[in-house]
């Protein structure tokens, strides 16, 4: 009996102001720092799994503090009769003094402490220490009204209880205690939004998108919530394409298998892991203004955010994954990202990483590839594009073209390596469809001097090349600028021209603003008319740019070419002024027609062609 006494009377018992700091930090923590309540449970199964890396760090010099055969856990327990939470592991634990160090002063968690020791000792690479400020303990006073923590430490005979309600003060208390470890109680608040964290599906659900890959198991009702080792700590050589595939399904809710896959573990100065997934098909809402591109963070296996749009330039914004990385500097409440050096440093070279992986793949698999290039080749180009052709250099050998040669795809570079010794210049030609590019005139030309033409059938294709400019010294040059006249055939056309001035200026002006020159020219085979273009936009920009609200004015500054090889040459040297109006417009709407343009009036334009048919 005596001794009972004894031993209440010397059990230490203070009641405890917080820091003036620390009732601020309590204020924000409450209101300010953290946008989502639910973080708490990252926060304090994070300090959980500190404090059990702590544990193991010491038994390495210390071996009598933990036996080799005993499995550490971290412990949820609800009770809905009692409104409480519980956290529950068996780490460090803390003394009486570290309590009052650590929980009522502000970031003094010990976790910069014993980082720096850990760097001292440089010993068991595997532990990890996730706290960076000490401050996630109080984010639990979201939800709680009282917050009651019970911890020992090994190196301690007795335990320690603290008890806030987060107002200023707290109590502090030594208590028998037997178990090594902390256990945090909260007392939730009274509402049903708070109430909601009691219920062990809205539990496992926190955990598995927060603390899922936190390294030690996490036990609800005897059942382990968390998952294995994380797929990215995995070692390349134990995965297979079929565990990929499941992770990737799982996580990004795409009932496909992905097209491709990407693992990367950078060591060195700059340390990540990252997994990276192509789909096989854009994602439904992928160019829709609420689509956001970006890639899952998480810091020492710690979920962070879902989507960081940092770690992926836009012309990638279909890819998903994650990357995880020890030593990247976090805001106070881990949930925004401060711009550091490190995560720039991580995109640059994930970028790299990743256009190098696309170059591999054209080489070595180039069926994948093109399949790959069908679906979201587009972005590569509009990444030409952007921001004034920034990122040409690094994308140029990504791009993929339909050629004339046996209408396969090839890269600048293949096109380049056929190239005739004394060819300046890379043909290529616009149009919406294969089959009527390769019968235009002015292709026909091209392929029949010998050469090979690119054929750009997509809207972003020519301002990706026009970007671009040149490729290996190469200056890129459309089939409609392109003439193989001799100095002595372009004299017969200027003399030819020269005496049909008349006609041609009559044309002119029947057609007015609709074009800006009329001129002849030989070197359109059996065709009687074409349309071309002078200046930067070119007719297929124009037919782009007017699908683009605020662009229907952009017009392209264009040149009717008459052949005058053609019968229909004669026709309009032999016509009468009226004849000569419909022919000028039905040669100018042909030429339309041709380029893929729809007609301004095709009642018109039939009228007038039925008038000249009938004679």
């Amino acid at each position: 009996m005596w001794s009972a006494i004894f031993k209440e009377d010397t059990m230490k018992k203070e009641t405890k102001v917080f820091q003036a700091e620390t009732k601020e930090l309590l204020n924000l923590m409450v209101h300010s720092i953290y946008t989502h309540k639910e973080i708490f449970l990252r926060e304090l199964i994070s300090n959980a799994s500190d404090a059990t890396d702590k544990l193991k760090f010491k038994a390495l010099t210390d071996t009598h503090i933990l036996d080799s055969s005993e499995e550490l856990c971290i412990t949820i327990t609800p009770n809905e009769e009692l409104r409480t939470l519980t956290i529950t592991d068996h780490g460090i634990g803390m003394t009486f003094e570290e309590v009052v160090e650590n929980i009522g002063t502000i970031a003094k968690s010990g976790s910069k402490a014993f980082l720096s020791s850990l760097e001292e000792a440089k010993k068991n690479n595997d532990l990890n220490i996730i706290g960076q400020f000490g401050v996630g303990f109080y984010s639990a006073f979201m939800v709680a009204d009282k917050i009651i923590l019970e911890t020992k430490s090994p190196y301690s005979d007795k335990g320690v209880k603290w008890t806030s309600t987060g107002e200023g003060s707290y109590e502090i208390e030594e208590i028998d205690k037997t178990e090594r470890g902390t256990s945090i109680t909260l007392y939730l608040k009274d509402n049903d939004e708070d109430k909601e964290f009691l219920n062990e599906y809205k539990i496992k659900g926190l955990i598995k998108k927060y603390s899922d890959y936190v390294k030690y198991p996490i036990m609800l009702k005897d059942e382990r919530i968390n998952s294995t080792k994380p797929i990215w700590k995995t070692p390349k050589d134990e995965l297979k394409d079929e565990d990929y595939n499941e992770f990737y399904k799982s996580t990004y809710h795409d009932w496909q298998d992905p097209l491709l896959h990407f693992n990367f573990n950078v060591q060195g100065n700059l340390e990540y892991n990252a997994i990276l997934f192509i789909p096989q098909v854009p994602p439904y809402d992928l160019y829709t203004r609420e689509y956001k591109r970006g890639l899952q963070l998480y810091t020492k296996n710690v979920f962070i955010m879902d989507k960081c749009e940092e770690l992926i330039p836009q012309y990638f914004n279909f890819i998903k994954g994650l990357v995880d990385t020890d030593d990247l500097s976090l805001n106070i409440s881990r949930e925004i990202l401060q711009k550091t050096q490190q995560l720039k440093a991580i995109s640059k070279n994930l970028e790299k990483k990743i256009i190098s992986e696309f170059e591999k793949l054209m080489t070595n698999d180039r069926d994948k590839y093109i399949k790959f290039w069908e679906v979201f080749g587009r972005h590569i180009k509009f990444g030409v594009h952007e921001n004034f052709g920034l990122n040409k250099d690094k994308l140029e050998n990504l791009l993929l073209f339909k050629s004339s040669k046996n209408l396969d795809y090839t890269s600048l570079k293949e096109y380049v390596d056929r190239m005739k010794n004394d060819q300046k210049e890379i043909y290529y030609a616009v149009g919406e469809n294969l089959d009527i590019l390769q019968k235009m005139p002015k292709v026909l030309n091209v392929i029949n001097k010998g050469f090979e033409v690119l054929y750009l059938t997509e809207g972003a294709d020519e301002f990706a090349l026009k970007t671009m400019n040149t490729f290996k010294e190469k200056t890129f040059k459309s089939v409609t600028e392109v003439t193989f006249e001799t100095e002595e055939e372009k004299e017969e056309i200027k003399k030819l021209s020269e005496i049909n001035k008349s006609l041609l200026d009559k044309i002119k002006e029947t057609l007015k603003e609709k074009v800006v020159e009329i001129k002849l020219n030989p070197e359109l085979g059996d065709s009687s008319v074409s349309l071309s273009s002078k200046g930067e936009v070119s007719l297929e920009m124009e037919k782009l740019l007017s699908q683009i609200p605020g662009n229907e004015g952009v017009k392209a500054e264009k040149v009717l070419e008459i052949n005058p090889n053609h019968p229909l040459f004669n026709k309009l040297q032999n016509a009468s002024e009226a004849e000569l109006k419909d022919l000028s417009d039905i040669l100018y709407n042909q030429g339309l027609l041709i380029e893929g343009f729809a007609l301004e009036n095709p009642l018109d334009f039939v009228t007038k062609l039925n008038n000249i048919l009938s004679k």
